[in-house]
């Protein structure tokens, strides 16, 4: 029995790339996370898309977090394999920048990308989820990931054996 071994330093069980991508496909929701004018850390649990190395999040003009990221784009996005096909807990979290954008044709892109993705295999829900969702206050938010922290628990539980712990 290693009696030095301890789960102080969990730094090294990082998450491979294509174990992160996979993590990325299987889900569809995350953590995200601002902070407010007074400076609290906030968070809501969002769906995503993950296109051209960004996240991509609807949400309505008239929620604060719009009003917070164009005042402080600096945010972050937390995403776990709770709840997904995949059967190990991994998780990832991304700092990074985030703007809010207006623009039509990006919410024509969005929003049915969105829909077939949450509404897979059911053209009639994603026409209607693209139909409740195109209104006037419309926001995407396109999200740049510029420092990832991943953990891969599959790793820490094989650190565990080798060490004799468990």
């Amino acid at each position: 029995m290693n009696n030095s071994f301890n789960y102080d330093d969990v730094s090294h069980y990082t998450l491979e790339e294509e174990d992160e991508q996979e993590l990325i496909d299987a889900q569809n929701e995350c953590t995200f996370m601002w902070s407010t004018k007074e400076g609290w850390p906030v968070g809501v649990i969002m769906s995503y898309v993950y296109n051209r190395g960004y996240f991509w999040l609807s949400v309505s003009s008239l929620r604060v977090r719009v009003q917070a990221v164009a005042r402080e784009p600096r945010t972050s996005i937390s995403i776990t394999s709770k709840g997904c096909d995949i059967k190990a807990p991994l998780s990832l979290t991304y700092k990074g920048t985030c703007e809010v954008l207006s623009d039509q044709e990006t919410i024509d892109w969005f929003l049915p990308t969105l829909a077939k993705r949450l509404r897979a295999g059911d053209q009639q829900a994603q026409k209607e989820f693209v139909r409740l969702n195109n209104t006037p206050n419309r926001r995407v938010l396109k999200f740049k990931p510029v420092k990832k922290i991943g953990f891969d628990s599959r790793k820490m539980r094989q650190a565990t054996l080798d060490a004799g712990q468990g």
